[in-house]
């Protein structure tokens, strides 16, 4: 059995960076991959990711992503390549959503500047944009586009200079925590380790060994569609959230050799499992996105690229887990990360590591302990 102070379980988004961060200061670390680095096959593929600060989800996790913004920076200068670039967002929806109402106390809470559109502002400043009638606008000037495969690239290219060993195309088979060290068992052989990171995605629900955590996954799709005018305006356009028609939708500017990319949010999502997820897109689904994208952005929804499939995995309320698992204090877990998660992966790495090698973290994660769920060793 070979020894190592960190295994990692899983390197995605969080558990690249994970194992970056503890590889820095200095452990020797583990890291396993059923399948190739940026796969996609789970959560943490697809070209472009948002990133944002005036965060709606909830005011706690801005002091986070702050954090998050400085250290993909950092990673950028350490790995000589560009990884975040800064485009503004875009929020359009009722004056009453959650988006709006959000956006606002997030900005109020922590100072984040945003500022709201009149109609004739929108109109001005963004003349391909159909708003809905009677809803607001807000935009964010700090906000942008994360290149995913080339975040989980630079964090795992950094990690193994820092003396990280990644195996992927290497499946787990079990795990088993004694009182000082933990086992894990794949389909090359067995480590042991002192400590123990679980970054799985949607497959940790397999690996929480009888924690009753309340995960639920979700199949969601990305697509992509070749502008039918107006490549260049829409080239320069920020990130975009709307809501309309029930529907809470997302976008991107257009990249030349990508075309438009656009996805629902928690919508017309269907509850899945990573081995019986549906890879395939339909041609009603194809339809139903590009009429969505044609009611806001009607240069845009030309024609259809190309979609792929993902998965979310879901907390009853949305937020994060991020924790010690309940019966094995050296064994760390992040999990949940409910569709929002990929642009906090530098700091949870941090995070990860901190609780690894530490015990403990100073950054403000209180919100995202599994005991709010009562959750308990079955």
């Amino acid at each position: 059995m070979a020894k190592h102070d960190v295994i990692v379980l899983g390197l995605g988004a969080m558990g690249t960076a994970a194992a970056y961060h503890l590889a820095r200061r200095g452990a020797r670390v583990l890291g396993l991959e059923q399948f190739t680095l940026a796969h996609d096959r789970g959560s943490s593929h697809g070209r472009t990711r948002i990133i944002r600060q005036a965060y709606h989800e909830a005011p706690e996790y801005v002091p986070l992503v702050l954090r998050a913004y400085e250290l993909w920076r950092a990673l950028e200068r350490d790995a000589g390549v560009r990884l975040l670039r800064t485009t503004g967002a875009l929020y359009v929806a009722p004056p009453e959503s959650e988006l709006i109402q959000g956006v606002l106390l997030s900005a109020r809470t922590h100072g984040i500047p945003c500022e709201t559109l009149t109609p004739a502002d929108l109109a001005r400043r963004y003349p391909l944009v159909r708003a809905p009638e009677g809803a607001v606008a807000l935009t964010e000037p700090h906000a942008g586009v994360l290149r995913p495969e080339e975040c989980l690239a630079a964090h795992a290219r950094l990690a193994e200079q820092h003396g990280a060993e990644l195996h992927f195309n290497e499946s787990v088979a079990a795990w088993d925590a004694a009182a000082d060290r933990v086992t894990v068992r794949t389909s090359a052989g067995a480590y042991e380790a002192s400590r123990l990171v679980i970054t799985a995605g949607p497959w940790t629900p397999a690996w929480l060994r009888g924690v009753a955590l309340p995960l639920v996954v979700e199949r969601q799709v990305l697509y992509w569609f070749e502008p039918a005018a107006n490549r260049e305006r829409l080239a320069e356009m920020p990130v975009y959230i709307w809501e309309n028609e029930g529907a809470s939708v997302y976008g991107f500017p257009y990249i030349d050799g990508q075309g438009v990319k656009c996805a629902f949010h928690h919508t017309f999502g269907e509850i899945t499992t990573p081995e019986t997820i549906r890879r395939e897109v339909s041609e009603m689904e194809r339809d139903r996105m590009r009429r969505h994208l044609a009611l806001f952005l009607p240069d845009a929804a030309g024609a259809f690229l190309r979609a792929a499939a993902c998965m979310y995995t879901n907390t009853p309320d949305g937020h994060f887990v991020i924790d010690h698992h309940p019966a094995h204090a050296h064994v760390v877990l992040a999990c949940g990360f409910s569709g929002h998660g990929f642009k906090f992966a530098s700091v949870v790495g941090e995070i990860l590591a901190d609780l690894a090698l530490d015990g403990e973290t100073a950054r403000p994660i209180r919100f995202l302990s599994m005991r709010r769920f009562g959750t308990a060793v079955s």
